[in-house]
């Protein structure tokens, strides 16, 4: 190792270069890597509701749909708008009253059952379906022109509409993410370094790793919004403490060794042994959330394992070759250090760790009682402002016409009128059911010799016949769960091969898939760094006492949420506990390495536990600011709450993980000094 630190130091300009050299494709790869907006795309492709969205994108040719909300609009005028609509290459059909009933018939004329369904105190209803999936690129801009030919009389409902709306406050937010987070780590090095020159070098390291990996994510093929949203301030966050060490190992090589180049290879080969230790059970924790049934997870999960392993290569060639290069400036701002050693908390804490160990067992069955009950939301729409076009439309269409949740049956086409209509009036009689419509349904109610093709075409194929089914109930809620689990028995009993698809089923597998990732991504992350942490630091106590340390800083951090009434949307609930552990455990190995070296020199339990706290307890201070100001800024800023209640979650975890580590770890090794010994390899 110290003879690849001497290879960094002899060839610094040239691996400045070709770190230079390399943002360029990797920007290219950033620009071309899709960004996903749809957190549905990521359930799994084998489940009976994405095989009828299937369905209905391959045989009605209907990928998405929206209803278009029409205030006030003449018939006339009306049709007018469905043949501009109709003109949009993507647009599939454009179905409203005014196909019905044309210029010439009065509205009155229609049968009210039909009627009060589309038409209501001068609002009507437009059903417009596209041949491309919700979240493609072709619908996006499909919506966009729509609401570009369309005034302020029509608003435009759907989750696409949703979708398009997510994607373009995600990206109006997120260079304003980066510069939050920039400016905050700058504030806490500027306090923690000794050079006011050093931190712009740390973080235009890690910015370079933040390029590398947002460009490779080309490999991908595309990424969530989310991903993109938290990757690169989660990256900072997570890897500054690797060069933070770096810089700090180079300034104490150099009290002993006769040139900077000397040193700093030296510093190289010490980083390398720490940082790679501590990396891979990061990058554990993070690629432990590829064992999500819903690959949101996985998506997240590999984006950051690659980050913090990119962040590590770039600390350990980049920075050093920028820091010698630089060396001057670094030297010529030098100041004194801001940040206190924090003598008096490590004394307090070694002379009170009884106590702490009391509080500890005090704290634990409210912090495990609150982490168990907060509450989550699954509705997509509530974690976006209510100013935005789709929320509005949304909401019309839940005033107007008591649309809510939409979802749509496909039965076998072959199955007599009669028998498909006795299925719907079931239906209806089903609590929350305010409406369903089928064609078997309109022609019954109209002669079938006004009806245009259009209507026929958009409810049957050669193969199904498609019927839409409103409820009243809000998406994503037990009622709602509930009204459609038995929607799906009556169906079965008309036709086995029935499905019901739409964004209320498909809400109802994520919500249970989701509760079922919560529990196995957690014991997946445990089970895998505590494996690796028996290989680190070959003990079997000592990881069981780590472990237990930063999940009851999780269990702190996600037990707030319930005492303080605060509902959190489904990912963050789920990510959360696997990205703090894998972030922050290495708080708690820093310490845990330091005191192993002091008892194994045959120092006693007290001495040993203390001098290790005594020399982590600023790094972990330090990198537990940069991760809490790398994230508390987009915490506060973004008004997409799965970002923002993210984001915060992670700014309050790293303070909780820091206080913990630094208060009950240290408490723990004292009280289990002896176990541990008889439990780890050369300790007496």
């Amino acid at each position: 190792m110290l003879k690849f630190g001497e290879f960094v130091c002899k060839h610094k300009k040239t691996i400045l270069i070709v770190a230079l050299l390399l943002l360029i494709p990797s920007i290219i790869g950033m620009k071309l890597t899709r960004i996903n907006y749809d957190i549905l795309v990521y359930l799994p492709e084998d489940i009976e509701t994405i095989q009828g969205e299937n369905i209905l994108s391959e045989e009605f040719n209907m990928g998405a749909f929206s209803m278009i909300v029409l205030e006030n609009m003449p018939t006339k005028e009306i049709l007018q708008l469905e043949d501009k609509m109709k003109e949009i290459d993507n647009v599939e059909k454009v179905i409203g009253i005014a196909d019905v009933i044309g210029t010439s018939i009065p509205i009155e004329m229609i049968p009210e059952e039909i009627k009060d369904k589309i038409y209501k105190e001068g609002y009507t209803i437009l059903l417009a379906t596209f041949k491309d999936s919700i979240s493609s690129d072709k619908t996006m801009e499909t919506i966009e022109t729509l609401r570009e030919i369309t005034n302020e009389q029509c608003k435009i409902s759907g989750m696409s509409a949703t979708v398009l709306d997510t994607r373009n406050l995600a990206n109006s937010e997120i260079a304003i993410y980066v510069i939050i987070a920039v400016v905050l780590c700058i504030i806490i090095l500027q306090l923690a370094l000794d050079s006011y020159a050093a931190p712009i070098f740390l973080l235009l390291n890690i910015g370079i790793a933040i390029l590398y990996n947002m460009g490779s994510n080309i490999f991908l093929g595309e990424i969530s919004y989310i991903t993109k949203a938290i990757s690169a301030v989660l990256q900072l966050g997570v890897t500054m403490d690797f060069a933070i060490f770096l810089y700090h190992s180079y300034k104490e090589e150099q009290k002993n060794k006769s040139n900077k180049n000397e040193a700093m290879a030296h510093a190289i080969s010490k980083t390398m042994v720490s940082v790679i230790g501590s990396s891979l059970t990061t990058i554990a924790g993070f690629l432990a959330l590829c064992s999500m049934d819903l690959t949101l997870g996985k998506d997240i999960g590999i984006v950051m394992a690659k980050g913090v392993l990119l962040g590590v290569i770039c600390v350990i060639t980049v920075l050093p070759a920028m820091i010698l290069t630089f060396d001057k400036w670094i030297e010529k701002t030098k100041h004194k250090e801001i940040l206190p050693r924090f003598e008096r908390i490590k004394n307090f804490n070694m002379k009170h760790y009884k106590a702490i160990i009391v509080l500890f067992v005090i704290i634990l069955p409210i912090a495990f009682y609150g982490y168990h009950h907060t509450e989550v939301y699954y509705n997509l729409d509530k974690s976006l402002p209510a100013t935005l076009k789709s929320v509005e439309a949304n909401n019309t269409l839940q005033e107007k016409f008591n649309v809510v949740s939409a979802q749509v049956l496909l039965v076998d086409k072959d199955i007599p009128d009669y028998k498909v209509n006795e299925m719907l009036d079931k239906i209806e009689e089903v609590e929350g059911i305010e409406w369903t419509l089928g064609y078997s349904k309109i022609a019954g109610l109209m002669p079938e010799a006004i009806l245009p093709e259009d209507i026929k075409s958009v409810f049957e194929n050669d193969n199904y016949q498609m019927i839409i089914i409103n409820s009243k109930y809000e998406m994503a809620t037990d009622e709602l769960n509930n009204q459609i689990a038995t929607l799906n028995s009556m169906i079965k009993q008309y036709d086995e091969k029935a499905i019901l698809a739409g964004e209320g089923p498909l809400m109802k597998d994520l919500v249970e898939i989701s509760n079922h990732d919560f529990n196995s991504v957690n014991v997946v992350s445990i089970g895998v760094i505590f494996i690796l942490m028996i290989i680190v630091l070959k003990s079997i106590s000592l990881p069981i006492i780590l472990i237990a340390v930063i999940e009851f800083a999780i269990f702190i951090n996600m037990g707030i949420p319930f005492y303080t009434n605060t509902t959190l949307p489904f990912v963050a609930s789920i990510v959360i506990g696997t990205i703090q552990l894998g972030a922050t455990i290495d708080y708690a190995i820093l310490i845990t390495t330091k005191y192993i070296g002091n008892r194994k020199e045959g120092k006693e339990r007290k001495e040993a536990v203390e001098e290790a706290l005594g020399s982590s307890i600023s790094s972990i201070v330090v990198s537990g600011l940069c991760f809490f100001g790398a994230t508390f800024g987009v915490g506060g800023y973004s008004k997409i709450e799965m970002i923002s209640s993210l984001c915060t979650l992670m700014a309050r975890g790293a303070i909780i993980s820091m206080i913990v580590v630094i208060t009950v770890l240290p408490a723990f090794l004292m009280v289990f000094d002896k176990l541990i010994c008889k439990t780890t390899s050369k300790m007496k």
